[in-house]
């Protein structure tokens, strides 16, 4: 099942561009554009996450995050603010946020940040994945075989997950390019073509197949 978050940022552009990415991760997202579209979904059992903009019109994520906790009071928070200040950080904290994060800030760096507060807060939620013969612990990135550790490279990983979590599903390699290389990736399309090669030699069992004229699929 896949985790909930939800966004609460009034520069719609930067509203868009974190849903975005956060759901090329693999989560649900919830994007809100003020405290009042915001204020009335924190009654939402169903959330894993709340990203809180510190300057909301004429609230600001500090009420926000009062309205969070008081109903629930264990859901992780992190705040994202263009004031580099210690004050912000220290009332942060008090307020019993996470994690905070100053604008202007890499989409991969928020990523990162919303993984480790994920991974941290929902520990005992972590499954492994079992398939073709190898285990998957996905929230340290790790593969086993028989109970041995097989290293992958970052996309090696990516891409493998990208099939695990669409079995059955084929992919042409430009689609597989921007789900695992980004949308920005600018080199030969045959990056796919290696990486896997790299891949079945190092996973022989994992059942992905080639569709001739097309693409790839497992399973």
């Amino acid at each position: 099942m896949k985790k909930v978050i939800s966004i609460v940022e009034d520069e719609k552009d930067l509203n868009e561009l974190v849903k975005r990415y956060l759901e090329k991760e693999g989560y649900e997202v919830r994007a809100y554009l003020t405290y009042d579209d915001a204020v009335i979904h924190t009654t939402d059992e169903d959330v894993h996450l709340w990203i809180l903009d510190i300057m909301l019109d004429d609230k600001s994520g500090f009420d926000l995050i009062e309205e969070i906790r008081s109903r629930n009071p264990d859901v992780p928070v992190i705040f994202m603010s263009a004031r580099d200040k210690e004050f912000d950080r220290i009332i942060g904290l008090e307020k019993g946020s996470d994690d905070y994060i100053t604008k202007p800030f890499s989409p991969k760096e928020l990523i990162l940040r919303v993984n480790n507060v994920i991974r941290r807060t929902y520990r005992d939620d972590v499954t492994r994945i079992q398939i073709d013969g190898y285990e998957i612990d996905e929230s340290q990135r790790i593969v086993y075989e028989h109970g041995v550790e097989i290293e992958l490279t970052t996309k090696e990983f990516d891409l493998m997950m990208l099939f695990v979590k669409n079995k059955g599903t084929a992919f042409l390699r430009e689609q597989i390019l921007e789900k695992v290389w980004d949308v920005n990736y600018f080199g030969s399309d045959r990056v796919v073509d290696d990486t896997l090669r790299r891949l079945r030699k190092k996973m022989p069992n994992l059942s992905i197949h080639t569709i001739y004229g097309y693409g790839y699929r497992l399973g």
